[in-house]
């Protein structure tokens, strides 16, 4: 018996990681299609409506980049990247045509289904209501009041502050690339200012975390964003 009744589309071309990939999947209780090429992962996307799409990059007839594209213009579902293009400014590319989340290959298996849950955990919490109280660490936010507390203690944010902080949560546990952060945030007109968000960034884990050389939540991805860790 299946422990849930996710669906998962998996579009790569090479067999052997299809093949070990599904095993992993279907062993922890996920529904799954394989396509080996963009247009047929394209097809299964419309017609199984999947809870998340897991991509390749390197498809024999159609760029991956193309098919976040495609599937953006009609689809809001989780996409998780698994590429062997290692270099950050595909890795930006990819976010910022709309996926969600990005694994270089080689992968462990466990951290691939770790995306996996995390993905669908908020796909599943944006589909409800919006949770008026937010809660990591000993961080709790209420969004409805606009306050923010850390250990009981109320914590002054600046609106920009407060703006970044709530677009993190939105996105919780997704890659947010800078480019995402301050069009969001600052607006289309700043969106090559990357070091506003390096310099709120700062601000804001000086105020939360509680070592902000080390921080625990709100994590860099090199070359790439920034994502909140609630785990």
């Amino acid at each position: 018996m299946r422990e849930n009744s996710h669906m998962i589309v998996l579009i790569e071309d090479e067999k052997p990681i299809r093949h070990f990939l599904g095993s992993a999947l279907q062993e922890a209780g996920f529904h799954y299609i394989e396509a080996d090429t963009g247009k047929q992962g394209l097809v299964d996307a419309a017609t199984r409506k999947p809870d998340l799409i897991i991509l390749d990059l390197g498809l024999p007839d159609m760029d991956g980049i193309d098919v976040i594209k495609q599937l953006r213009a009609w689809s809001d579902v989780p996409i998780l990247i698994l590429s062997a293009r290692s270099r950050e400014t595909e890795k930006v590319m990819a976010l910022d045509a709309g996926a969600d989340d990005y694994l270089t290959k080689p992968f462990g298996v466990a951290e691939c289904l770790a995306r996996v849950r995390v993905l669908l955990r908020r796909r599943q919490a944006s589909n409800t209501a919006e949770q008026s109280v937010f809660e990591f660490g000993n961080i709790r936010v209420d969004l409805a009041k606009r306050i923010v507390e850390k250990a009981g203690e109320h914590i002054h944010l600046t609106p920009i502050e407060y703006r970044l902080l709530v677009t993190l949560i939105r996105h919780a546990g997704k890659v947010l690339t800078h480019r995402e952060l301050l069009r969001e945030v600052w607006g289309p007109s700043y969106a090559e200012s990357n070091q506003y968000v390096r310099i709120y960034m700062g601000y804001l884990r000086q105020k939360l975390e509680e070592d902000p050389a080390q921080p625990r939540y709100i994590l860099t991805e090199t070359g790439v964003g920034y994502r909140l860790v609630t785990d």
